[in-house]
Order: C-alpha cells, then structure tokens, then sequence
C-alpha cells in the first residue's frame, strides 16, 4: 500500500460556505495559485450548478492553476454533474465530485427513498461523471452514522460503476476516533473491488474530533483526506490542513509522508484569514499567534535551557520566524534576564532580584511586558 498521503484541499468550497467569507473568482485565484505552491494535491474549486459565480471560479481556476487536479463539487444529479463537467474542461487534471446521503437518517428524511433507490441513484450518477472525466470521486454523504453493511455496498457499487475515489465523510461530526477508524478498516475488509479506488476521509469538527479522526482514518489505510486551511468550514468547521500535515511529519514512525511544502503553511493559512476576513484564533494549532509562544515561568526556563522541552517542532518549519518569550505576572528570572540581555541590559544576580520584583509590580498591572517598559525599567534603575 502507497505511504503517499494525498492532500484533498476543500478551503474553496467546503470552507468557502462559512458565512461572510465569500470569496469573488479573482481572490480564488489568488488562494488557489498559493494553494499549488503549497503542494496540496487536489483543489475543490466549488459547486459549480450552485450559482454562475461558482460555475465561473472553477473555469477560471482551472485555467489558472496546472499541478494539482481540479475537483468540481455536485449532487447525484444529471444536472450538477453535466455543470461539473462543462466547468472542468480547461483542467489539466479533472475530478467531478459526485455523490448521495448514505445514512438511514439522510435516506429516510432527507431523500424520502430506500437504500435500493439510493445505491442506483449512485451507480447513474457515477456512470454520468465518468463519460464526463476520468477522474471521479464518489462521496457517501453521513457516512460516519451509516450502517456499515450498507455502507459497504454503496462503496463497492460506485467503484464498480467507475469511481476512481470514495469519500468517506463523518459529515456531522459524530464519530470517535476509535469508531471512524472502524469503518475504513470495515470498508477495506468486506468491499470487494476496493482496491481499485484510493479511500478518502473528510472529517467535521462538531465535537473537536476532525483531525483526530482522520489521523485515525488514514493510519488504517485511507491515502487521501479532506482538509481546509485553518479548519474553515460548516459549523465548527472541518479538518485542519496544517495539522493534520504536522502530525504526520513529526511522528516518522508512520512511515507517511505528504507533498506538502511546511514551511509555506503559515503564509497560507495568514492569506486564507486575511482574504476571508476570518481571524485565526489565538491558541489554534500550528498557526495561531501563541502556538510558538511561552509566558509560564516553568515553560520558559525550560524553553530557554532547551527549546525541545516544550516545543515538538521549529517554528521555521511552518514558516513562522520564531518562537516568543511573552513576559506577564506568571513569567520568571530567566526569561527577563533573558530578554534583558536581548535589550543590552546584562546585571548580576542582587540587581536582577531587584529589577524582577519592580518587573511584577509592572506585570500585575499589565496583561504584557513589552520592550519599551524593559527599558524604562532598565533606564529608572540607572538614574537611581
């Protein structure tokens, strides 16, 4: 089995439906040319029957970009998929993304059908979609509360009738780790044909499980998933690229590897929040401003005796310039001597005491110690 890893980037489309974060075509471009530099092996560039500025953003990025395949999103629909399939015409590389609820709770309440109805709605549309492109992922919408059995139909028929990718999507967030990685590892057991289609994950983050859940998925022998940059999407929003990217590069022993450029993921996931106007919160994995940062006491004497203590990765190797050293009322000696000396201010142990507790007195005040009250500090204990 491939150790390839493949890197499905939804921030486009699944992303793109958070609300107020509508892209226009031309800052697609602009995300979809960085994506490609980033490495991401497939880019979901939208819906295309979905409105005429969709159908234009994937024609227009398709044209745009040329090394990742360019993936059209559409329902088992003639109609969305024929749109699919018009608006892929100038991709180097093409994927309709086709597909159907696979749950008895979409089945019954959404489709008002049954599940015989349901596979041979998917075996048409997976049929259509290949005439269309050779490329054809089939999604089993809900999969993460279908019923296995059923499940593995679906999935057997569609590659069968030529799907070339099956998305297995824990579409509400529902699973546990242990569970989802179940049902892949069902799928590739009890699916007869399933070697002749990669398996592919696309995880929710409704109970904070996305990424754990697709780190399970894939570790059972999924080689594709469906990641957003920063973790955009529905809701709570879905996988987050960099983490999952992250936890396969510091953990070898996996034997898994990406094509993903790290050290571009910063500048990403900084363009994806600027061009969306969705900040990126504080403590986020990876990407959030204080993920490299330290203002305990403990950490930072810690950090600073050895930057392993308390950091699994190089900040370079995301593309971040460094780690900080935040001082507050909870910071310690070593890390005002340390920023001191930084400043030009070196003092022996007696004056140091002396600055630390001024150095509180400001801090309890203070929510940050920046630069500027150092100096101040510094320059009131050379006047006295």
């Amino acid at each position: 089995m491939s150790q390839r890893v493949y890197i499905f980037d939804t921030t486009l489309r699944d992303g793109e439906q958070v609300p107020g974060c509508q892209l226009s075509t031309d800052e697609k471009i602009v995300v979809a040319k960085q994506l490609e530099k980033l490495g991401v092996d497939v880019i979901e560039a939208g819906f295309p029957v979905s409105s005429p500025g969709d159908f234009r953003s994937v024609v227009e990025i398709s044209k745009a970009v040329s090394e990742p395949t360019i993936c059209a999103l559409s329902r088992a629909v003639a109609a969305d998929i024929e749109a699919a399939g018009e608006a892929l015409k100038h991709a180097k590389r093409g994927r309709i993304h086709t597909g159907i609820g696979s749950s008895d709770i979409h089945i019954q309440h959404k489709f008002n059908t049954t599940r015989e109805k349901i596979i041979e709605r998917a075996i048409d549309a997976t049929k259509l979609a290949r005439t269309l492109v050779e490329d054809v992922e089939f999604y089993c919408e809900d999969a993460g509360r279908a019923d296995l059995q059923f499940l593995a139909q679906l999935v057997e028929a569609v590659i069968g009738a030529g799907a070339t990718v099956v998305n297995i999507p824990d579409t509400t967030g529902y699973c546990l780790p242990d569970e989802y990685a179940s049902k892949i590892r069902y799928i590739f057991e009890n699916v007869k044909n399933v070697h002749k289609a990669t398996i592919s994950i696309h995880c929710h983050n409704d109970l904070g499980l996305a990424t754990a859940n697709s780190l399970a998925g894939i570790q059972v022998g999924a080689r594709q998933v469906e990641v957003t940059v920063n973790g955009i999407g529905e809701r709570a929003g879905n996988t987050s690229l960099e983490e999952v990217v992250m936890a396969l590069n510091i953990h070898p022993e996996l034997g898994l590897h990406t094509g993903i450029n790290t050290q571009l993921i910063y500048p990403t996931s900084q363009l994806v929040s600027k061009m969306m106007r969705m900040q990126v919160q504080a403590n986020k994995a990876i990407v959030g401003r204080n993920a490299f940062a330290h203002s305990s006491g403990i950490h930072q004497d810690g950090f600073l005796k050895h930057s392993q203590n308390y950091e699994i990765m190089n900040p370079q190797d995301v593309g971040v310039d460094k780690s900080d050293i935040v001082l507050t009322a909870r910071s310690g000696r070593h890390a005002l001597k340390h920023r001191l000396e930084l400043l030009g201010f070196v003092y022996e142990k007696n004056i140091l005491d002396n600055l630390y507790r001024q150095f509180l007195d400001i801090a309890d005040h203070k929510k940050e110690v920046n630069d500027g009250d150092l100096v101040d500090l510094a320059k009131s204990l050379e006047r006295a």
